[in-house]
């Protein structure tokens, strides 16, 4: 059977990005260390950008002087196979009550990428000195007194300590690294180990929890209760982990009153001396929003030291303007500049909607913080401001409010929701924060269990399982009650 070739000719419809919508795509994705470290790559790439360092002309007011070649705005909701809906300003917004709205001279590319450079009085933001474990290690070294193979062993062994401040190697792994083995004795091993073990943080150096804490109560003044809580970490450190107390009190064989002070002194030590330090893995985070108080309402402005602070150079522009030089590659590369300006003003106008669409939802969240939480999805945005899910959940992604509470990730507004006794719903984030409460106020004789715990909450009209319970209480990283148990 031969097949009879033909050619036919149909038409069909397709949805294709383009390359700006691509670009605002991917920059509204992106989280605000991220867009900084794109727009430097930028500016390293064309010319035509630079940094407003001075106070000067700001993106967009340099851009408008030169003619604009770009077909439409960006669309965002045309990212979705299938939908062809043009993304248009909503009007959902429109009464509420802005205290900064989007303006140019709001493209403020921070100096400093690791922090912020100014904040609200009211707000303030910590973060970590810089110095490393491995720095402050050797520091002390060099100020101790040793033989210089016992300088070597112990400035090699605080390369195998790890961020918690562990020594993560044994003698025999240790030694088969070295190129000349034979030379490294268990003496010399043991002296230097027992110098690093005496440097600051107390604790440094231990191969497990219980040397860890040996070490802390080591260094505090001989007591009895000090000497009970050195025989408990020794010995019975399974016992104190699962709140075994009966256990504990019949292997120590002391008075209750003194177990008790014992456990209590156990608890003030560092199971982690290392973690204070940097270790060059601190994550900065930089709000996008902040949040404050106007009259009787909470607003949602821009952070200013999180908005980029770029222009195109006035000069270069007016130049290829006056010339007509739009077939040049300096038209393209002028092009590709007012491109990205305008996809950074959409991408935080886009964050500030949706941000303010949330405070606007949460008000009772900023006064009275997560046990007010009102139970929000992502379609709940989208819907009022005509934005695709898809969208809502690239803006609310590693981007950070910062709030009385803290700084929260836009996301974490967001949630399931549990019916109530007056046919009403709970955010599960509400929920969560009312078992915290409930178990932060529970005696410490006397803790709560999960089925205490889900009655506690039906008094309050919240109708919750037992295991639903559980579930939140081990997302919290709270144990069970026998394991809360104290004397």
């Amino acid at each position: 059977m031969r097949m009879k070739q033909t050619l036919n000719l149909k038409t069909s419809q397709q949805l294709t990005l383009s390359l700006q919508l691509q670009q605002a795509i991917r920059l509204l994705q992106l989280s605000t260390l991220e867009l900084n470290e794109e727009i430097e790559r930028a500016l390293e790439d064309n010319p035509l950008l630079e940094k407003d360092a001075d106070g000067g002309r700001n993106a967009l007011e340099t851009s408008l002087d030169v003619p604009d070649t770009s077909e439409t705005p960006v669309d965002y909701s045309a990212e979705e196979a299938g939908s062809a809906e043009a993304y248009e300003p909503s009007d959902a917004l429109d009464d509420f009550e802005v205290s900064k709205p989007l303006e140019q001279e709001d493209f403020v590319l921070t100096s400093d990428e690791g922090g912020l450079a100014a904040m609200d009085e009211e707000y303030a933001f910590q973060y970590a000195s810089g110095t490393s474990l491995r720095e402050h290690l050797l520091s002390q070294l060099a100020l101790t007194p040793a033989d210089d193979d016992t300088r070597i062993v112990a400035e090699a062994l605080i390369d195998e300590i790890d961020d918690n401040g562990y020594l993560t190697t044994t003698f025999e792994a240790f030694r088969e690294c070295l190129s000349s083995p034979k030379k490294l004795t268990q003496k010399c091993f043991d002296d230097a180990l027992h110098i690093l073990q005496d440097f600051d943080p107390v604790g440094i150096g231990a191969r497990t929890p219980g040397e860890c804490l040996a070490l802390q109560l080591r260094a505090l003044p001989d007591s009895p209760a000090q000497r009970t809580a050195l025989v408990i970490v020794e010995r019975h450190l399974p016992l104190l982990a699962a709140h075994d107390l009966a256990g504990l009190k019949k292997a120590t064989r002391v008075r209750e009153d003194l177990l008790r002070d014992a456990c209590a002194l156990i608890r003030h030590l560092n199971p982690k001396p290392g973690s204070a330090f940097d270790n060059n893995r601190t994550n900065t985070i930089i709000p996008d929003i902040i949040v404050r108080k106007q009259g009787h309402r909470w607003v949602a402005r821009l952070n200013d030291d999180a908005v980029p602070k770029i222009h195109i150079n006035a000069a270069y522009a007016e130049m290829l303007s006056a010339k007509n030089v739009a077939s040049s590659m300096w038209s393209n590369r002028l092009q590709e500049a007012r491109w990205l300006l305008r996809s950074i003003q959409q991408r935080f106008d886009t964050i500030l909607r949706v941000s303010q669409a949330i405070v606007e939802r949460q008000q009772r969240f900023f006064d009275h913080g997560a046990v007010a939480m009102r139970p929000m999805i992502l379609k709940d945005i989208s819907d009022l401001l005509g934005l695709h899910e898809s969208t809502v959940s690239r803006v609310t992604t590693q981007k950070y409010m910062l709030t009385p509470q803290g700084a929260v990730e836009l996301k974490y507004f967001f949630g399931s929701h549990l019916a109530t006794s007056t046919g009403g719903a709970a955010s599960s984030t509400a929920i969560r924060a009312l078992i915290k409460k409930l178990i932060e106020a529970e005696p410490a004789a006397a803790p709560l269990s999960d089925q205490k715990i889900t009655e506690l909450l039906g008094k309050e009209g919240i109708m919750v399982a037992r295991r639903t319970v559980a579930k939140y209480r081990e997302a919290l990283s709270i144990p069970p009650a026998h394991q809360r148990k104290e004397l």
